[in-house]
């Protein structure tokens, strides 16, 4: 079992979110094969759990905190020199009874706050934001109606209303988990150290999603280039899901270094890599 972290509240500069991005890339392709097994067994997980009635969605959305804390303890694996398994979403389910029902009533309080930002979000753009994804997901609008649903107000008002409740809702979700498993703090102070953490270094993590933005487009400038170079626009298409699932488990790799740099350094510094 992974030791606990004394916990300290440090303040980092700004470019450390840039580091942090890269921090998780190269821990990524130390063990990529394994990241990699890590995050579809999470997407397996997620299709059974859909499958689910009534209770599938509720049940992907409820351990989302412990599939963060479980990318955390196989960052930090790696860069100790370990292979991680599937065993690190359960590991800290292992611990005392009190870090156990923290982290599953963690699990609930950010289902249950998500279906209500999910509620309130489609009360308030009545119903425009489900509308447009019906259509790209049919494929059977064209870019006019696209264009034509995304210039309306109430959608417009309803996607700042969406996406600023759930970066709100990210805040105490962001370090919560660890802050739990290593720190051994009640699920309250866990929420309030990662509020507090989020807040006091803003600009770095507004650097970290300034860093995965400038990812995100400088892949897709890739994919158009090299599809104009080959004369073949339909490699975009392809490129795009494997690109979305390598970004989206590097992130999740990188996780382990926002917590550890804002609350652990000997920690990052242990784990710093080569």
């Amino acid at each position: 079992m992974t030791p606990d972290i004394p916990m300290k509240l440090h303040l980092v500069p700004a470019r450390h979110g840039a580091l942090w991005v890269r921090r998780g890339f190269a821990s990524f392709f130390k063990r990529p094969l394994a990241f990699a097994a890590l995050f579809a067994g999470v997407m397996f997980f997620g299709l059974i759990a859909l499958l689910l009635p009534f209770v599938g969605e509720f049940v992907m959305l409820a351990v989302m905190p412990l599939v963060s804390l479980g990318f955390m303890l196989a960052t930090r694996r790696v860069m100790l020199g370990n292979m991680p398994g599937p065993g690190v979403f359960v590991e800290p389910l292992k611990g005392t009874r009190d870090k156990r029902m923290a982290l599953l009533q963690m699990g609930v309080i950010y289902a249950v706050a998500t279906y209500l930002i999910l509620l309130l979000s489609d009360v308030v753009d009545g119903g425009k934001f489900e509308a447009l994804q019906n259509t790209i997901a049919s494929g059977k609008g064209d870019a006019s109606d696209i264009a034509a649903l995304l210039s309306d107000g109430q959608l417009q008002f309803g996607l700042v209303l969406r996406f600023g409740l759930a970066s709100l809702l990210s805040l105490p979700f962001w370090h919560a988990p660890a802050l739990v498993h290593w720190g051994d703090q009640s699920i309250g102070k866990a929420f309030f150290f990662s509020t507090l953490a989020c807040w006091r270094n803003l600009r770095a993590f507004g650097v970290y999603a300034l860093a995965w933005g400038g990812v995100i487009l400088a892949f897709g400038i890739i994919a158009n280039v090299f599809a104009a170079l080959m004369q073949s626009p339909q490699i975009i298409a392809l490129a795009t899901v494997p690109i979305g699932l390598l970004i989206s488990t590097v992130f999740y790799t990188s996780l382990y270094f926002t917590f550890a740099d804002c609350f652990a350094p000997d920690a990052v510094s242990e784990a710093e890599p080569g």
